[in-house]
């Protein structure tokens, strides 16, 4: 009996220290293009600064006309994206959860859906303090079975932020590696312990499976905190992302071969891409794996953008027997899952997968992840320069002694 009762406590101890960590998904499958960003910015980063003029936007579709109750809260977290110990009195001012009342039925669509959107903050809801947050949406007060997610940032700059991107590297010269260094300026910004205080996450194209975190200063004085030459900060130049347009029904566009009318809906068939790791790097326009939605001569993009089934197709002599390949990109969330994953067809000797996209322009890479990794590459297949014009992201957080929280005080992204 003892011993039950002693792996009862076990297993109770070990679900209340169990954290969740959010990133931006949806879970259910009748939502689709969820997004988050400042109004205006539409291939910005979700982050904003606290009492400013900044709003952030969240919208997503829901593939039918049928009408839905759904809601939202805001939560609070710690700069790992695990939910903070706070209070939501002590992060929000006003209400803790919404109603999402602003929705519009799509016209003249082959696919139904209504779009939905909301606002943050807005009349109901404000934030106190800096930091990570994510809005949790449900459906009929479901609080607890969410159908999406959305993580968004607040910052409060304290501290000034100077970096740039090198090919000359610890381990190679002008090869396949990028070396990011970079130095925050305090500028009369109390910190007594930069080594247990500051926390920095550095993403590269706003990848989760790739991102630097436990980071600690090559160099620290009371003034300035030195990231130069940390082995931690060499990444994969990898390739510029290929690219597609589907605003248009009527002709395939760049990146589409062929824009098919399969009644009653459309399917976009994408150039064959190569498998190509060993040429030379070209230049080639990206945005770093967004996306935005747009339709050819539409008066709103959120409601008359019809949705296509695009078909990518990567032809291969033979499969990777090492590891599995996947589609990256801001439209699946960079997400290393099944709907992401690339099918080997035998008859066609080719890596497909399907994905239903909303009309607009993409950005997308091949992706390879070992057997037992979970850290994706794209070298296998795109290659890998040191020429590649990415986008990293610094994030600087800071919890005092004594504090509760990460309070987010400086964010800086380089191109």
């Amino acid at each position: 009996m003892r011993k039950i009762l002693l792996l009862l406590a076990l297993f109770i101890c070990l679900a209340l220290t169990a954290q969740t960590t959010y990133r931006t998904q949806i879970f259910h499958p009748n939502i689709k293009t969820l997004q988050i960003g400042l109004v205006g910015a539409k291939l910005g980063l979700p982050v904003m600064q606290l009492a400013g003029s900044d709003v952030m936007q969240v919208s997503f579709d829901e593939m039918s006309h049928e009408a839905h109750s759904y809601g939202y809260k805001v939560i609070h977290c710690n700069a790992d994206w695990t939910p903070s110990s706070l209070n939501s009195t002590e992060y929000l001012s006003g209400f803790t959860t919404g109603n999402i009342t602003d929705y519009v039925t799509s016209l003249n669509t082959t696919y139904l859906y209504t779009h939905y959107s909301f606002l943050l903050p807005n009349n109901d809801m404000g934030f106190k303090i800096s930091g990570n947050y994510v809005v949790v949406i449900y459906e009929d007060n479901r609080v607890d079975e969410p159908i999406a997610q959305a993580c968004f940032s607040i910052v409060d700059p304290k501290v000034n932020i100077k970096a740039t991107v090198r090919g000359n590297t610890d381990t190679e010269l002008s090869g396949r590696l990028q070396q990011l260094d970079f130095e925050v300026a305090l500028s009369g910004y109390a910190v007594r312990d930069a080594s247990t205080e500051i926390k920095v996450v550095v993403r590269q194209n706003n990848r989760i499976d790739n991102q630097v975190t436990d980071l600690q200063p090559t160099y620290f004085s009371t003034s300035n905190l030195s990231y130069i030459n940390n082995k931690a900060l060499i990444f994969e130049g990898g390739n510029e992302y290929h690219r597609f347009d589907i605003s248009s029904v009527y002709a395939a566009a760049e990146g589409v071969s062929s824009i098919l009318f399969t009644n009653p809906h459309y399917d976009a068939i994408l150039n064959d891409n190569k498998i190509q790791p060993s040429k030379a790097y070209l230049y080639d326009k990206d945005v770093n794996g967004k996306f935005i939605i747009n339709m050819q001569n539409a008066q709103d993009d959120n409601t008359e953008a019809d949705y296509m089934t695009v078909h990518f197709n990567l032809p291969g002599k033979q499969p990777f027997f090492d590891g599995q390949l996947y589609l990256g990109g801001e439209f699946n969330y960079n997400q290393l899952n099944d709907a992401a994953r690339l099918k080997y067809d035998g008859k066609t000797e080719s890596y497909v997968q399907t994905v239903l996209l909303k009309q607009g322009g993409y950005n997308y890479q091949f992706w390879f992840v070992p057997k037992g990794e979970t850290k994706a590459s794209p070298e296998r297949v795109e290659g890998s320069y040191w020429q590649t014009e990415n986008e990293y992201t610094i994030y600087i957080y800071h919890r005092p002694w004594g504090e509760r929280y990460d309070k987010l005080v400086g964010v800086k992204i380089v191109e």
